[in-house]
């Protein structure tokens, strides 16, 4: 249609959103469908998160706040940086969304100019580059391989830098591959990034909490002081607190783009819902007792699924280190044809036969920029699980 911006034309839908909506149709229309493609913990918030936010209402919690967060929210976040990252911030320096994704996209429209350049490792979250095109830049892919356990090395991310660079967005552990960062991995980047004064970090930090094996996590302005005054630490309340759908994600940087990231929100969505951000609160300040609990269940749903992808043809899984995803390469299945007669030539057509033929919706490896790949989410039951990869098995036996 002609009276749409040429802006929209530069991006596309969410392939993951697409997918889940896909695994729902099917599911609605009575086929057997497990789907693996949602980014979202299947706990429950906890009690006492949501007996904080049946407070807030009953207290008449239910006004217009403050555009970028109330000063309890502000307080406990930065409380949170001190206590978990011994990073020292004060609430001016501090902004709240509605969830991590409006905090990404306000930094990037309150900062980027035509013609800017924002390097983005890949695999990527899928949102990262329809963001930045959205917000007037150009995204330039770093691309990290399943050789190097999908991470950026130094010299890699020194070739994707140039005068034009102004942001890196960093993601560890990461959406979609779980690979985390060691702290020593982390300083030779930032060595890097010292000698580019002119490029800001952007650090998603939101798998934080969800670490498995005794990993230590470490983030961008932790490790390399020198970087805290141009770095965007992110993160929220959505995975290792299960509030997917109360919507809040904050940020703590420097004060002018804090200011700034708030100005975009007041002429855009204002407030974040005031009972969500009083839930954050007791998320943030509450007890922290069941995340390693969780975290138990989740390694052990990571370990059930790498050993049994492991074990289907031509597809090899590495363990990851966080997170509550997998990232198996598929490069043994290209070029062969399924038992329902598709042609695998792409991880695209992987996906789209695994879920027309088996019932098992995975996200396609090219909507995270590394191919030929998929994401799987084990953040489902170990029945399900269990299930869903005994029909891949048979799919990957079924080519021919």
């Amino acid at each position: 249609m002609s009276f749409l911006s040429a802006t929209l034309a530069r991006v596309k839908p969410s392939p993951t959103i697409a997918v889940t909506t896909k695994a729902r149709e099917l599911k609605a229309a009575g086929k057997d469908v497990i789907g693996l493609g949602a980014g979202e913990p299947d706990f429950d918030t906890p009690q006492n998160i949501k007996d904080a936010a049946v407070r807030a209402i009953a207290e008449g919690k239910t006004k217009y706040t403050a555009v970028d967060g109330i000063p309890e929210l502000k307080q406990a976040i930065c409380a949170k940086f001190k206590r978990d990252n011994g990073l020292d911030y004060t609430p001016a320096q501090v902004t709240v969304g509605t969830g991590g994704k409006q905090v990404l996209y306000n930094a990037l429209v309150a900062t980027l100019n035509p013609g800017d350049e924002v390097v983005i490792p890949a695999p990527y979250w899928v949102s990262y580059p329809d963001m930045v095109l959205l917000a007037g830049g150009e995204p330039v892919f770093a691309e990290a391989s399943s050789q190097t356990a999908y991470k950026l090395t130094p010299d890699q991310l020194e070739a994707a830098i140039t005068p034009k660079t102004k942001w890196l967005i960093f993601n560890s552990p990461s959406n979609p591959t779980g690979a985390a960062y060691t702290f020593a991995e982390l300083k030779a980047l930032t060595e890097v990034l010292l000698r580019h004064p002119q490029v800001w970090i952007m650090s998603d930090d939101m798998y934080e909490h969800l670490v498995y094996d005794g990993f230590e996590f470490a983030t961008p302005a932790q490790v390399e002081p020198e970087l805290y005054d141009r770095t965007l630490t992110v993160n929220g309340v959505s995975k290792a607190y299960a509030m997917t759908g109360w919507r809040i994600g904050y940020a703590a940087g420097p004060e002018p783009l804090i200011k700034a990231m708030g100005k975009v929100q007041s002429q855009s969505t204002s407030n974040p819902c005031s009972i969500s951000q009083w839930a954050a609160v007791e998320a943030l300040n509450g007890t922290q007792d069941f995340i390693p609990v969780n975290n138990e269940t989740f390694k052990r749903r990571r370990d059930l699924v790498v050993s049994m992808l492991n074990e289907a043809p031509g597809v090899s899984c590495p363990t990851p280190e966080g997170a509550f995803y997998v990232y198996p390469t598929i490069g043994g299945c290209i070029g062969k044809t399924s038992a329902g007669g598709t042609k695998i030539t792409d991880d695209e057509a992987f996906a789209t036969a695994l879920l027309e033929e088996k019932g098992v919706a995975v996200v396609f490896g090219a909507a995270f920029g590394l191919s030929p790949c998929f994401r799987v989410s084990y953040a489902t039951s170990d029945a399900a699980l269990k299930e869903a990869c005994s029909r891949i098995q048979d799919f990957c036996a079924g080519l021919s």
